[in-house]
């Protein structure tokens, strides 16, 4: 499927001039909908959706995808009317074939580590609202590696998650091998990555990757439902649990508890925290402020 998204993307890219990345991104303005070159962004009803259109390369991921998907994603964090984002593909063909193969082959080691090739996907853990991949249909090499960074993953019946660079010759560069372990355990992730094999929408939640499964036209109200079930909430409250859950995956259990117990008593300087244990006390629904 790699090999298949970069013959794809060497037909697109010879249709296309590319000028420097840091002049192809619209900047944030009180618009709806803003288009950049391989993606499109929407915000309504508290979600912001970050939709990957690339479909001749089978939306594939190169370096303008990544700046574009993590610059957008800061963008919407610091909407105030965003609550949560959701990432999907355009399309019902692939959330993210993998990674652009005509980009990649012509790498060398020391361009690669002096350009710190795809380094810039760690900028889209700093965000602070919860971010839902909404996957379907083939999500392989760096297209599961992007659902993997969500926080939260929602798979269409049809999709298929897969990490099979090392047919390529080189392994996962995006997280990969870090958090498909943490995801689905070593000899499952040993599975995956070393022999190439594939997982159904529904061996993946088997797994662990995924949270939940729906019907390809269900996916994205879901996820959109999602949005607005987390909107519903404290913003404040939603991202220091958040928080904590990301530094599980740094931090000893020890670390990891005192960590959150700091954060729980923080918790109780907030307007919300009143707010959300005076409505439960008294048998109403919580107005939260984000205070």
């Amino acid at each position: 499927m790699l090999r298949a998204a970069g013959r794809a993307t060497s037909r697109y890219l010879r249709t296309c001039t590319w000028a420097p990345s840091t002049h192809l991104v619209h900047h944030f303005s009180d618009e709806t909908t803003i288009h950049y070159r391989t993606i499109n962004v929407t915000a309504a009803d508290a979600a912001g959706t970050i939709t990957i259109c690339r479909p001749k390369a089978l939306n594939a991921i190169n370096t303008l995808a990544m700046e574009e998907i993590v610059h957008a994603a800061h963008a919407l964090d610091k909407r105030p009317d965003v609550k949560a984002i959701v990432i999907t593909g355009d399309g019902t063909k692939a959330f993210a074939a993998g990674a652009d193969i005509m980009e990649m082959a012509g790498q060398t080691y020391d361009e690669a580590y002096h350009k710190r090739f795809m380094e810039g996907w760690t900028g889209l853990a700093a965000v602070r609202k919860p971010i839902i991949a909404a996957v379907n249909g083939y999500a392989l090499g760096g297209g599961c590696e992007v659902a993997m960074m969500a926080d939260i993953i929602i798979a269409s019946e049809n999709a298929m998650f897969g990490q099979p660079e090392v047919n390529l010759g080189v392994i996962p560069g995006m997280g990969g091998t870090q958090r498909l372990i943490r995801a689905i355990g070593k000899s499952k992730a040993m599975d995956v990555i070393l022999c190439g094999v594939r997982l159904t929408a529904a061996e993946a939640h088997t797994a662990g990757l995924v949270s939940r499964v729906v019907s390809l036209n269900q996916l994205m109200p879901e996820a959109r439902s999602m949005a607005r079930n987390i909107a519903s909430l404290s913003s404040i409250a939603i991202a220091k649990a958040k928080d904590c859950i990301n530094r599980a995956y740094e931090i000893p259990l020890s670390e990891g508890l005192r960590y959150e117990q700091r954060e729980f008593w923080s918790a109780f300087a907030l307007e919300d925290q009143y707010e959300g244990m005076q409505a439960f006390l008294e048998k109403r629904q919580a107005s939260f402020k984000d205070k």
